[in-house]
């Protein structure tokens, strides 16, 4: 099997082994009867062989060269998708017409002609087109061609794959926009995009020269991202949509010439080297014409390298100058643009002394307002200030006449405690002194006496001792 099916067979899920029947069967006869299946076999292949195409595994016609954003529907074609258990596809036709119809596939002749454009809803052909022999010559290549069956043969097309076209062009203006430094950037040769954007897809797939032509199409009429004449290119850039002018193509021939003389002179500084080392080489062979006849060519060379240098000198210069002068161009430009949007906002504004009307006119206003806040205020309620602070005074004095009969109170209460605490004392010292006068040891005699003695030393400012505190401290002290 080709590289192609393998492509396929190993990227594409539709195309898992159960479902290859179905997919290399005439599955064409089933439009109408299972519309749903042949729906899914369509899509299928619309989607490898457009994925395979981008990838880089369709060839164009002479099999040479690969084609990124076309396809070829001839006999190479149904070669590399044939199958040995299941031969070629029978169904093809339909694919290819299906997608012609849904403009996901476009005829290449139809696709370059003038009135064509994937914006209209409808075929547009110019006269040329639409002519009589033209038609025909169509119907019967449809007819002889794109039939696939026993026996039969596929014509020979060129479809322009759009899926693939709107991806490269995506790329394109991403690559173009992230090197735009200038207007003069913006600006290519068709040779100069070619080796610029040709390799877009990857450092492996270089675009054909008909897959530039397509790109160059699509850029220009379908999406109108750059403007073409055949020779030079113009990426637009913001408000700028102008087509091709004669400094354009001037500017663009600047620059190829430019790339083209830097290759030369690459060219002759290598050929310098190699020539001097083949001198040298014949020199120390004892070759003395070869050396001399190396050496003349070197000479020849340096005289080239000299007036390639000094023209490359010359047109680098020009082309200073020629980027300094647009540069200006865009300056002046946005200074216009600049002046006009002052104007009118100026013009918005009625001009200076309608400003300092209004200016005057409020300051005004504002001055209203604070005599009617000053009127508003004098038209309140009259407060006695001495009333106020009487009031306050006297407020002042019931505060401390409150925390005078607080802390009176206070200390009725802590005198109560004391005499409570005093009396308690005294029956424990009568207590205790009838214990010892009957000679009874109770154990309790030192707590006793210490309780005793601890009531008797408190006064006002002792705190009076609470039962939890009591209990404290006549628990046992542990151990050190």
């Amino acid at each position: 099997m080709g590289d192609l099916i393998n492509y396929i067979l190993s990227h594409e899920d539709a195309f898992r082994r159960n479902r290859l029947p179905s997919l290399y069967s005439d599955f064409s006869i089933h439009k109408d009867t299972n519309p749903d299946g042949y729906a899914v076999n369509v899509a299928a292949w619309q989607k490898a062989l457009t994925n395979a195409a981008l990838a880089g595994y369709v060839t164009s016609g002479s099999g040479q060269k690969k084609d990124f954003l076309s396809l070829t529907t001839d006999q190479n074609l149904l070669h590399n998708l044939e199958i040995p258990e299941w031969g070629r596809p029978v169904a093809l036709a339909s694919v290819f017409d299906e997608a012609i119809q849904k403009r996901s596939m476009v005829p290449q002749e139809l696709y370059k002609s003038s009135a064509f454009t994937l914006k209209t809803s409808r075929w547009r052909l110019d006269p040329g087109v639409l002519s009589p022999w033209n038609v025909m010559n169509w119907s019967l290549k449809r007819l002889k061609g794109l039939v696939v069956g026993p026996g039969a043969t596929l014509g020979v097309q060129t479809l322009v794959l759009v899926n693939n076209l709107q991806e490269t062009s995506k790329r394109v203006i991403d690559q173009a926009a992230s090197h735009d430094c200038s207007s003069l950037d913006r600006i290519y040769s068709k040779e100069k995009f070619a080796e610029r954007f040709g390799k877009v897809l990857g450092q492996d797939a270089e675009l054909s020269d008909n897959d530039i032509d397509m790109l160059l199409i699509y850029l220009s009429r379908d999406i109108n991202a750059i403007a073409y004449d055949g020779k030079t290119i113009k990426f637009h850039g913001g408000d700028d949509t102008s087509p091709i002018t004669h400094e354009d193509s001037t500017i663009a021939s600047i620059k190829t010439l430019i790339s083209n003389i830097t290759e030369q002179i690459s060219r002759l500084e290598q050929k310098i080297n190699e020539l001097n080392a083949n001198a040298k080489t014949s020199l120390n062979n004892k070759n003395r014409v070869s050396a001399l006849s190396a050496l003349k060519s070197k000479k020849i060379a340096e005289h080239n390298l000299k007036q390639r240098s000094d023209t490359l000198n010359q047109l680098e210069e020009v082309y200073s100058k020629i980027e300094q002068a647009a540069d200006q161009v865009e300056i002046v430009r946005v200074m216009q643009a600049s002046t006009s949007a002052l104007r009118s906002l100026h013009a918005q504004t009625g001009g200076v002394e309608t400003v300092e009307n209004v200016v005057d006119n409020l300051r005004e206003e504002m001055s209203k307002v604070d005599e009617v806040g000053t009127i508003i205020n004098e038209a309140g309620p009259v407060v006695d200030e001495g009333e106020i602070d009487d009031e306050m005074e006297e407020l002042e004095k019931q505060e401390v006449r409150e925390k005078e009969e607080k802390e009176a109170e206070e200390t009725r209460e802590r005198l109560a405690q004391l005499d409570s605490q005093k009396h308690a004392a005294e029956e424990a010292a009568h207590k205790l002194a009838e214990l010892q006068k009957n000679n009874v040891d109770t154990g309790e005699d030192s707590l006793l006496a210490e309780s005793i003695g601890r009531l008797s030393n408190m006064s006002l400012d002792d705190k009076p001792i609470t039962k939890e505190k009591e209990e404290k401290e006549k628990q046992p002290v542990p151990a050190q």
